[in-house]
């Protein structure tokens, strides 16, 4: 399924405290001068509309938010939705979220890495553009914090498979471990907008968490 039209929004809302672009950022990323405190921090690549990032920074407000989304349109939305909201405990960078990680998170800096239904890419020769790559996977492994998690979802099982495959070859983190669907009672009991269609829908969400154990 592709993406759908954005809802308007209020334009004249001030986003500038929760939109950042990637390239007015130089690395390293600095968690106390984006967010003012010393706060477990969690980091979503591929944010979309900011679903995850509005209900994780509503439901645990003593923990940061930043999420990566490449295209500028919906990370604006999503900083907007945020900035009406007030939480300041969570942001957005507009830009390539793999660039990001790579370049600009620090070793063992990040409590919990998310990457929820990123694109497929289909086609065989497109299937190097994935996220889950082995330099990827060396890169979460690398940023997260011992303790740390690093949660996986999509309705490809065949994508799910092949990633559990690569993230097992290439790095040392623990799992998969099997994560639960959650109840569909209200909004938060959704990660994303994707999550939200696919399974009012009927389709198959396949879920995965993953831990870095050790020093």
């Amino acid at each position: 399924m592709g993406r759908r039209a954005l809802p308007k929004i209020d334009r004249t809302v001030d986003v500038s405290a929760h939109h950042l672009l990637l390239e007015e950022l130089h690395p390293p990323f600095e968690q106390e001068k984006v967010f003012g405190r010393r706060a477990p921090l969690e980091l979503e690549i591929g944010s979309g509309k900011g679903m995850f990032l509005l209900n994780a920074s509503a439901k645990y407000p003593e923990r940061d938010y930043l999420g990566v989304e490449a295209a500028r349109k919906y990370a604006y939305f999503a900083a907007n939705r945020l900035a009406v909201q007030g939480r300041h405990n969570a942001k957005i960078v507009s830009g390539d979220g793999i660039r990001f990680l790579h370049e600009f998170v620090c070793d063992r800096s990040v409590d919990a890495i998310h990457v929820y239904f990123p694109d497929p890419w289909w086609k065989e020769r497109h299937r190097r553009r994935r996220v889950v790559q082995p330099s990827v996977v060396s890169d979460i492994q690398r940023a997260l914090k011992p303790g740390g998690e690093f949660h996986f979802w999509t309705d490809v099982e065949e994508y799910f498979e092949t990633a559990i495959d690569l993230i097992k070859e290439n790095s040392s983190l623990v799992g998969p471990f099997p994560v639960a669907e959650p109840s569909t009672g209200d909004e938060l009991d959704f990660r994303t907008h994707f999550e939200r269609r696919m399974r009012l829908n009927g389709h198959p969400v396949f879920r995965s968490r993953f831990e870095r154990i050790g020093e």
